[in-house]
Formats: C-alpha cells, structure tokens, sequence
C-alpha cells in the first residue's frame, strides 16, 4: 500500500442497503483509495425501514479499538479520517482521540466530519450524541458536511436563506464547510453550498421527490475522495454533485429503495449530469462594504 493514501470511515454498518459505512467505503474504494473502515453501530438495514435489532460496540470495547488504531504501526499510511453516524453519546470523543493522534502524525491529516443527526423533522439521535459530536468532534474538523437543519442544530440560528447558512456555517468554525440541502436559487432543485475563506459556490441539480436514504454519506465520501485526489474545490464539487445526482436519478428510475451504488459505479467515476454552479457574494466580503 502506497504511503499516505488511506481513509479511516467511522459509521454504521447495515446488512443491507447502502447508508454509512456502506456508502462510504463502497464510494472510496470505487474511486482508488484504500479503506479502514469502523463500524459504531450495526443494523439489519436503515431504520427509516422499520424497527430492528440494533448493536452498538460497546464502549470499552470501543475505546480499545481507537486505543489499537492510535498505536497501528500503518498508521502513517493514512491520509484522511471519514466520520458519520454514532451509535452512542460515548463514540464521539473516542474518535477525537483517534484524530488528534493522527493529526500529531501528520499535520496535514484531512478530517471530515459529517454530523449525522437530524433532517427538517429534528433530531433523530439523542442530544448528547449530538452535543458529543458538536463539541469533541467539530472543532477538529478540516471539513464539515452538515445538512441545513443540522446546521440549525449545530449553530442555534434560523437558515432560511443562503446567506443565513453561510453566516453560520463561517460562526461555527471548520474551515471548510459543505452544506446538503441549500436553499436553491433554480425552481424546482436542490443545492450543495460549499464554503470557506474564499469561495462560495452553490452547486444545484434538480430536486427528485422521496429519495433514498445514504446520499449524504455518499456526498462526504465522493467529494472527500475528490479533493485527496488533487481536484480544485470547484471541479470537486462539481463531480462530487453530479455522482451523487447520477446515482439518485437512476435509482429512482428504477424504483429502489437504496441506492443502487452497485450498478451505478461509473456514475461515481465518470458522471455524465449536469450540475448548475454558481459564485455567491463571500460574507467577508460582503461585510467589508
């Protein structure tokens, strides 16, 4: 294995589906990097399917795990760290140990922190997961990829407008930030906005109703594995948008209710859809007017 070229995932597993870990990895490994993948929780498939068994690693066995990895002799190996969901309160802080050893490693480490923990209907983990997560696990982030109400969360601030998303996303601290779930300036679509101390890019595709769940996981993946490959920010979100659109569009072409990642590799490979990208005024910039 070539020095310096993994990805550490840190996520749910389910047996069946394409969420978490299994998005993640299936999406890295498709686009040429090695993967070390954690599961913080395991499930027969996504609980927005049903009820079912749910098994999460329990916490000293946990924390043994984080204990083995920070001690890996490969450890020099890895380039960037991937985190999702998390089963319990007590992960969060296990990880930030994990990525703070890293970044003691190499200080160029890029963690990406994507704060799985609720939609428009609230949160749907408990909210000392979600606080583990704010306070152990954002201020190390390189990256964050909140969706708009996690954002909210995350920020305590109203985000009905893209401006209001981009104030908070600046207020909370990564440097860079990758919002799901924009406010669209196209009728009838849907947006990514990527932020940091330069750019403001809003990259739009259409909107497809009831979609699959995964595609946030997939998003972070992609654009992560983008942006390790050497892609400008605006060209990796561009292709990172287009795959993850690609493979929405044609799953539900088909009527699946996972995300067909299987049959769909060359999208996240070679996507072919067009996605709409736009410059929005910097608030830095705006505010020195």
């Amino acid at each position: 294995m070539s020095e310096g070229s993994a990805v550490i995932v840190i996520s749910s597993h389910v047996v069946r589906g394409s969420v978490g870990n299994r998005a993640a990895v299936f999406a890295l490994e498709t686009l040429g990097l090695p993967v070390w993948a954690l599961p913080t929780v395991i499930l027969p498939w996504h609980p927005g399917h049903g009820p079912s068994t749910r098994v999460v690693i329990p916490e000293a066995e946990f924390e043994a795990v984080i204990d083995d990895l920070i001690r890996a002799p490969w450890l020099g190996e890895v380039k960037a760290v991937l985190t999702g969901y998390f089963g319990h309160a007590s992960q969060p802080a296990q990880v930030a140990r994990l990525v703070a050893a890293l970044k003691e490693k190499n200080p160029d480490l890029l963690y990406v922190c994507d704060p799985v923990m609720g939609d428009k209907g609230g949160l749907y983990v408990p909210e000392a997961t979600a606080e583990a997560i704010r306070d152990h696990l954002i201020p190390l982030a390189s990256l964050a990829t909140p969706n708009r109400y996690e954002l909210a969360w995350l920020s305590g601030a109203s985000l009905d407008s893209n401006a209001a998303v981009m104030d908070a996303a600046l207020s909370l601290g990564p440097p860079r930030m990758l919002v799901t779930s924009a406010v669209p300036m196209m009728a009838g679509g849907t947006g990514n906005l990527y932020l940091t101390g330069s750019h403001a890019l809003l990259a739009e595709h259409r909107l497809i109703d009831n979609p699959p769940n995964g595609l946030g996981d997939l998003l972070s993946a992609v654009f992560l594995a983008r942006l390790l490959s050497g892609l400008e920010e605006e060209k990796a979100l561009q292709l990172a948008t287009a795959s993850v659109y690609e493979v929405l569009a044609r799953t539900a072409k088909r009527g699946g209710d996972e995300l067909t990642l299987e049959t769909d590799a060359s999208s996240l490979s070679t996507p072919m859809a067009m996605v709409q990208m736009r410059h929005l005024m910097h608030p830095s910039r705006g505010r020195k007017r």
